[in-house]
């Protein structure tokens, strides 16, 4: 088998895996949402990229709702959406775009592991807290899966993080070894974000996974802001 056929077996098997996590995500997504009256939903980190059918494959399979907003770091033309900001989730956010895009729904899919670090990814977490009406939903990948699925290399961010990113730099992953790219989430990372930002005073939360291979390959944290 040439090298060219063997990588493209390899990428698309692996993109077969992750289609078929996102649709087990939807299903939990939907029946955390199936009892709440919705009527704005908010994408955080929505993608520009409209070529793939993967492309905010969440957002758009939530079919239904009145209005729907997209705040992203790229810029985003797109009818489907109603109002869109282009915008790092991790700069304050001002009361006027509170205003415009607060949502019943606030979602935000694979996302928090590209801001880079932690104190940014607390950042992340306090903003969807503070445009949330109703629940917010936000997924991302397990870093104690033993296959990240970024790379698709198998262990490697197991080593201490110093040691991972230089590895990944040897073997030409060069983006992804920035931590501003790719910094990934334990159960531990969720549960510290939580308790720090106390989001338990306003939000019962939940964290929800799902499986690949009987181990938990992706997070699904659920707030549902209390009365």
């Amino acid at each position: 088998m040439s090298k060219k056929i063997y990588l493209s077996f390899h990428n698309s098997f692996f993109d077969s895996i992750i289609k078929r996590k996102r649709i087990e995500i939807l299903k939990i997504i939907k029946s955390e949402i199936k009892k709440i009256y919705i009527k704005t939903c908010l994408d955080i980190g929505t993608t520009s990229d409209f070529r793939n059918k993967s492309s905010n494959f969440i957002i758009k399979n939530l079919k239904g709702y009145q209005k729907y907003f997209s705040i992203s770091d790229q810029k985003i033309i797109d009818i489907f959406f109603t109002k869109s900001l282009k915008k790092s989730i991790t700069a304050p956010i001002k009361p006027s775009i509170m205003k415009k895009f607060k949502s019943d729904l606030v979602l935000s899919s694979a996302t928090i592991e590209h801001v880079g670090s932690r104190k940014n990814q607390l950042k992340m977490f306090k903003n969807i807290s503070l445009l949330t009406k109703k629940i917010f939903i936000i997924t991302t990948p397990n870093k104690s899966y033993p296959i990240d699925f970024h790379t698709k290399l198998p262990l490697l961010h197991f080593f201490p993080d110093y040691i991972y990113r230089k590895i990944l730099k040897i073997l030409r992953f060069d983006f992804f070894s920035e931590e501003k790219n790719l910094n990934l989430l334990s159960f531990d990372d969720i549960k510290f974000i939580i308790e720090k930002l106390k989001l338990e005073k306003s939000f019962h939360i939940k964290i929800k996974f799902i499986k690949l291979l009987f181990l938990k390959s992706n997070f699904i944290i659920i707030g549902r802001k209390k009365n």
